[in-house]
């Protein structure tokens, strides 16, 4: 039974919301999975991406294949990473201790960018509100008098 890591897609019409699924490659997209290891949302600004890295990294060492969508979003969240790791662990090259310390600073670097750009998204939304807030603009005094 080949098994396959995939998105299922929920959501309104022009409202995509996915669930990361392991499912059999031969049911339908949004049909019976196996398992649901996380969620994706592209219409946040950036993208949600909500992972159970663990099961992720647990159904690739079984031999499911991602997509891939589904490759890109293993290698953002760092899966992929950390399968190359454990590899290098099992082959003797390095500690488990120093593969877990690694996965554990590129986590940290990559949720504190992608922390960073909410900010920075959350700025530039109040920037927009302010300067969209409806504040009517003065008329000149002297103008109205004349008339």
């Amino acid at each position: 039974m080949p098994v396959k890591i995939r998105l299922a897609r929920r959501g309104r019409k022009q409202r995509p919301y996915y669930h990361i699924v392991v499912a059999d490659s031969r049911s339908p997209r949004d049909g019976r999975f196996i398992e649901k290891i996380g969620s994706y949302n592209p219409m946040t600004s950036p993208a949600t991406i909500e992972l159970d890295r663990m099961k992720a990294y647990d159904w690739l060492t079984k031999g499911a294949q991602p997509t891939d969508t589904a490759r890109a979003i293993l290698r953002f969240k760092g899966v992929m990473y950390y399968k190359h790791l454990m590899r290098g662990v099992n082959k003797g090259a390095m500690s488990i201790e120093d593969a877990n310390a690694k996965f554990k600073e590129f986590v940290d670097a990559k949720e504190s960018k992608v922390a960073e750009r909410f900010a920075q998204t959350a700025e530039e939304k109040a920037k927009w509100h302010q300067m969209i807030s409806g504040e009517a603009k003065a008329v000149p005094v002297a103008a109205a008098e004349e008339e």
